[in-house]
């Protein structure tokens, strides 16, 4: 097994260096713990909670579980005792009574980001700096250094020339397996994988959100939302699809967006554009799972799946929005759709500055900007029309617009 250095490890030695708590969330088998090791100096105690003995000292006894795995620690699977926060608060601000350094201490993972961050907002404000870390990124993979996805040309013009160019086949095989580092490292076999990962991990903390019995219907619906993967978040038409209650729909779409399994996109706002819709789009922020929940058996299936379109644009989305993760930045990212049904696949928001993008599976595709007028109106700077797509050149396309390979990103 080998280690894939990861985008965000220097964001993490930044903030352990001016925060005592560094708290790493997100997607089950993602790689929290094992940056998290690699990064550790020698002197860092390791205790996951998934040991039996160790959970049970963190929930009868915080403060003699600290005497046993002395700071500074690094505390796996931290959401099965989130009551180790109060003990954690109260050696942080002791250390600062003292005039003692705090700083780095405290290093935790865990895959239940929402639990875990309400007990923080009450113990830990301002001592915790909190990162969301899902699956491995194309540059990753590919060892490049591009940052967060800001789709201005100069930065866009960096990432293509910092590339290497690949072929469809090449692209595709990289979106059916996904970005799960022990694909990687171990050189599994992507079925088996996904398949003890869903029934395994994913199950597991699915049961513990949202105390899940029906197995067989919860699946069904994990199934239902990877097909309609990039499809608008419409908890009727899944409900009435597949004969569950509102409040059930509701509550495992949280659950899936809490774990990180999914990313919600908001529909963009502007109190000066009419007619916009205001329901709320998803992805699936790795498409390893997509493509197995879909039945889809290798990367030549997925290019000739009827699927392969919405597929393709959940992972540009989710390739985008795990920059934004891996650079500790506000994701402002955004979907256009209005009455008139106009849509923009993506909108990313800096400040004044709106980014239109478009994707799309061609090589050079016509007419993919023609919706971009209606932003003229927000009363923002409107930026050049990206177009992600399998062109392999960094062009123009037209008027104020420029095709980007997908390859790039």
């Amino acid at each position: 097994m080998y280690y894939i250095p990861r985008a965000m490890e220097s964001e993490i030695l930044y903030a352990s260096k001016h925060y005592p708590v560094i708290m790493v969330c997100g997607l089950r088998q993602s790689g929290k713990s094992t940056m998290l090791n690699h990064l550790a100096d020698a002197d860092r105690t390791y205790v996951s909670l998934s040991d039996i003995d160790a959970l049970l000292s963190a929930l009868e006894d915080p403060k003699g579980f600290f005497e046993t795995y002395v700071p500074p620690v690094l505390i796996d699977e931290f959401q099965l005792a989130p009551a180790l926060l109060t003990t954690i608060k109260y050696i942080v601000d002791e250390k600062k009574r003292n005039g003692e350094n705090s700083y780095g201490l405290f290093w935790l993972t865990g895959s239940q980001k929402f639990s875990m961050m309400k007990n923080v907002s009450e113990s830990l404000a301002g001592r915790c700096a909190v990162f969301d870390m899902s699956s491995l990124t194309s540059a990753e993979l590919d060892k490049r250094d591009t940052g967060v996805f800001i789709p201005n040309l100069d930065s866009l013009r960096k990432r293509f020339e910092s590339s290497v160019a690949k072929s469809t086949d090449e692209i595709y095989e990289r979106i059916f397996k996904g970005g799960m580092p022990e694909l990687y490292s171990n050189e599994l076999e992507a079925g088996k994988y996904f398949s003890d990962y869903v029934r395994t991990y994913l199950m597991r903390d699915v049961m513990e959100l949202s105390a899940v019995s029906d197995t067989t219907s919860f699946l069904k619906f994990l199934k239902y939302m990877a097909i309609t993967t990039g499809q608008e978040l419409n908890y009727n038409s899944i409900s009435k699809s597949l004969g569950l209650n509102y409040a059930a729909t509701k509550k495992w779409v949280m659950t899936l967006d809490a774990l990180g399994v999914i990313k919600i996109v908001e529909p963009y706002y502007n109190n000066k554009l009419k007619s916009l819709t205001k329901t709320e789009k998803f992805y699936f922020m790795d498409t390893g799972i997509v493509s197995y929940l879909c039945g889809i058996k290798n990367a030549k299936e997925l290019k000739n799946d009827p699927k392969s379109g919405a597929i393709f644009e959940t992972y540009v989305v989710s390739e985008i929005v795990k920059s934004f993760y891996n650079a500790k930045t506000d994701c402002d990212v955004y979907y256009y759709r209005d009455t008139e049904k106009r849509e923009i696949d993506l909108i990313i928001e800096d400040g004044e500055k709106l980014y239109p993008i478009e994707i799309k599976t061609n090589f050079s595709p016509s007419n993919a900007t023609k919706n971009m007028y209606v932003l003229d109106a927000s009363g923002k700077d409107i930026q050049p029309a990206i177009v992600i797509c399998f062109n392999n050149k960094f062009i123009p396309c037209g008027r104020s617009a420029w095709y980007f390979p997908v390859f790039a990103l």
